[in-house]
């Protein structure tokens, strides 16, 4: 069996090589991919991607499998980034990480490598499960690493091809094996916020492209302005950090585009404004549509899981119905689908 592994010099990554090689397999090649923005916003701050590089050709080289490196920086800028800055152009909450694994990773990377490997392999927190001819989605045993929300848009073909070795393990695990493998970056921090950005500040990206336009921060429930900010796009509903109010906390409750106006609610009235229903489109089911429509969904990245009930409406979109309210529901963000363990795939909040 011919095996592609993508290493991204972080410790989970480094981790599922070296179980692939310990499962007695020997054909095995290691990609990088450079996706970073690193030419286009090197004044923002350090993109990681030479240190990411360093650690890793210092896994792959004891363990003797050939490393290559991949630029899909120019794709990654058409597919994803230029799409997500579109979204908050729109005043709409986006999912790059979800299409970076749909798009880039397990779309282009794939299409780049055929013919020739029969399994690619990440450090992803998830499993794949094959029933027959039908494989499943399901979570990570370790609920805050599950990464099985930003996988909802895979379908049956790229599932047939991924496997996830660390996918059974808990993050405390994962790092034991490092440290048993002797692994260089075994005590490496885990990289956070979305995959581009590398170590540019989220703000920082969204000005280059959006740039600043002076607008009122207004308290929904009187009308009151409290404050100026700088463009709409630098808020989504339900954040709470960041916003720079006295007296808090606030929390946005909603964007006016067409006004360039944010409005927020103090902490003891902005449950108010949770939602428990909405539609969703674009719904991208993994194993094709539920037989249960009373179901489990995730509308943000987390550990969290809200019981809800789906229904169908004639125009191929889904409405939800949370049983608790929730105040943080955007729109653009995806919300994604469970049946307990198995993820069924997810759709665009609208």
């Amino acid at each position: 069996m011919k095996i592609a592994v993508l290493i991204s010099g972080g410790v989970d990554s480094s981790v599922a090589l070296r179980l692939v090689k310990q499962a007695g397999h020997r054909d095995i090649t290691a990609f990088y991919l450079k996706i970073w923005l690193e030419d286009e916003l090197a004044y923002l701050g350090n993109c990681p991607w030479e240190e990411d590089l360093k650690y890793a050709r210092s896994v792959c080289e004891p363990a003797g499998v050939p490393l290559n490196v991949i630029s899909l920086q120019t794709e990654y800028q058409e597919r994803v980034v230029s799409a997500a800055v579109e979204e908050l152009r729109a005043g709409r909450t986006p999912s790059p990480d979800i299409w970076c694994n749909q798009r880039i990773k397990f779309g282009l990377f794939c299409e780049k490598i055929d013919p020739g490997f029969d399994k690619i392999v990440s450090g992803h927190y998830a499993q794949v499960e094959d029933h027959g001819d039908l494989r499943l989605l399901k979570r990570s045993p370790d609920p805050v690493k599950d990464q099985t929300y930003f996988l909802c848009a895979l379908n049956q073909k790229q599932l047939g091809r991924l496997w996830f070795p660390i996918g059974h393990l808990r993050k405390d695990g994962v790092r034991r094996l490092a440290r048993e493998y002797d692994l260089p970056n075994r005590s490496r921090k885990d990289s956070q916020g979305i995959c581009f950005l590398g170590k540019i500040k989220y703000p920082e990206f969204v000005r280059h492209h959006l740039g600043e336009r002076a607008g009122e921060i207004v308290e929904l429930e009187t009308g009151r302005t409290l404050a100026g900010h700088r463009g709409f796009w630098f808020y989504t509903i339900g954040q709470r950090k960041g916003i720079g109010l006295a007296g808090g906390p606030w929390y946005v409750v909603k964007k006016d585009v067409l006004a360039n106006r944010v409005y927020v609610s103090h902490s003891d009235r902005f449950l108010d404004h949770a939602r428990r229903q909405f539609n969703v489109s674009s719904v991208n089911w993994i194993g094709g549509e539920p037989q249960r429509l009373q179901l489990q969904a995730k509308v943000r990245h987390g550990p969290r899981l809200a019981d809800c009930q789906l229904r169908p409406l004639d125009d191929g979109r889904w409405e939800v119905t949370l049983t608790e309210p929730d105040q943080g529901i955007a729109s653009g963000q995806s919300a994604v689908f469970y049946d307990e363990e198995v993820c069924l795939g997810g759709g665009v909040i609208e």
